[in-house]
């Protein structure tokens, strides 16, 4: 049996209609591949536990295969990867959930099972407030490397991929449609950047629409995908609830970054910190010792402190931003008593060296 002829089955046991994750992956194992699945009779079919009527008669629906035929000229044309749940290139983290998709489509050039992953998310109408978070926490994570994982939606999403692009950090977009559009359409070119510098992956074939139904399971996938979540910004009934409840289930980290008690934007952050579904954050530097990351970090000290020297006043500022962990331009004028032209032109020549790095907000911190 050829891998192509049993890519055609994989796709077209996705189409059945009403079939899901779970009987798929029982039908899969009680027949033995995808392509057995459609040679059994509607009697053995019914044997399975899950296998309704309605199910087992569409597998004779001619349908299922003109649309698995389409799907594969797509797929080829478009230059995707399909992913099955028990190829050794489907994500790790993802397998190990008992509702992941039986069948993905990948689009990209990161690897999906790279050694830290984290997703961002919050809602659609992130203020200033969140970008500013978002911002700073990739920043933040940008010299540990990790893959970032988001939704490409408005607000929050997109000011992630957008973080990281800037960053060069490899970010994926995860789709609640299939992989022949762009949603929202506006987002169209970072979607083109994000396939050069991570991919775009979904569950869904060619000539799906984002339906609402659809983003629950997007957010599964988002969870699944990752060592933690972190929710910036979210109303009490925001999707990134749901991304947050559905990382609980999976046993995964989640964080929630706290704003003001008067903002609706900030209540979900404050719902999960107080039912002790989040870990509170203030900052990327939460997220790495929480997740245990500052572990490799600190085996791995820049080599540039060891060798390059410093002046006297270029030393004084490193200590004290070393003793604060960063710190901002106003404070290390007062704590060295360095007049504030000349701290500048300090802070300037430690960050063009590399020993330091510059935060929003005029904060600075050692690299």
């Amino acid at each position: 049996m050829g891998d192509k002829d049993e890519l055609f089955y994989r796709i077209a046991l996705t189409m059945l209609p009403g079939i899901g994750h779970a009987t798929g992956k029982k039908m899969i194992a009680h027949c033995g591949s995808a392509q057995e699945v459609f040679r059994q009779k509607k009697s053995q079919l019914l044997l399975i536990p899950g296998v309704r009527i309605r199910l087992a008669k569409s597998i004779f629906n001619n349908d299922v295969f003109l649309k698995a035929e389409a799907e594969i000229k797509f797929i080829e044309s478009e230059n995707i990867l399909p992913l099955f749940y028990l190829d050794v290139d489907y994500p790790e983290r993802l397998k190990q959930c008992a509702d992941a998709p039986i069948l993905m489509y990948y689009k990209g050039t990161a690897r999906l099972d790279q050694r830290k992953v984290l997703a961002v998310v919050g809602t659609r109408n992130a203020t200033n407030y969140g970008k500013d978070r978002c911002n700073e926490l990739i920043n933040d994570l940008s010299p540990l490397n990790p893959l970032i994982v988001s939704g490409l939606a408005y607000g929050v999403d997109i000011c992630a991929h957008r973080a990281c692009l800037k960053n060069n950090l490899q970010t994926v977009a995860v789709l609640a449609h299939g992989l022949d559009i762009v949603y929202p359409v506006l987002h169209r070119t970072v979607a083109e950047r994000i396939q050069e510098h991570g991919g775009l992956l979904c569950d869904y074939s060619s000539g799906t629409f984002p339906d609402r139904e659809n983003f629950p399971q997007r957010n599964r996938i988002v969870a699944g995908l990752c060592d933690g979540v972190v929710v910036i910004e979210s109303a009490i009934d925001g999707g990134s609830m749901i991304t947050a409840e559905i990382a609980n289930s999976y046993s995964r980290d989640v964080f929630a970054f706290p704003g003001r008690t008067s903002d609706p934007y900030s209540a979900g952050c404050h719902k999960l910190i107080k039912e002790n579904k989040a870990a509170l954050v203030e900052s990327g530097e939460d997220i790495i010792r929480m997740l245990g990351w500052d572990v490799e970090k600190k085996m791995h000290p820049v080599q540039q402190k060891l060798f390059t020297e410093h002046s006297p006043e270029e030393e004084q500022v490193m200590n004290e931003i070393r003793n604060r962990g960063e710190m901002h331009i106003d404070e290390l004028c007062i704590l060295t008593e360095i007049p504030m032209k000349q701290i500048s032109s300090l802070l300037l020549q430690l960050e063009f060296s590399g020993a330091l790095r510059a935060l929003p907000g005029k904060r600075y911190r050692l690299n």
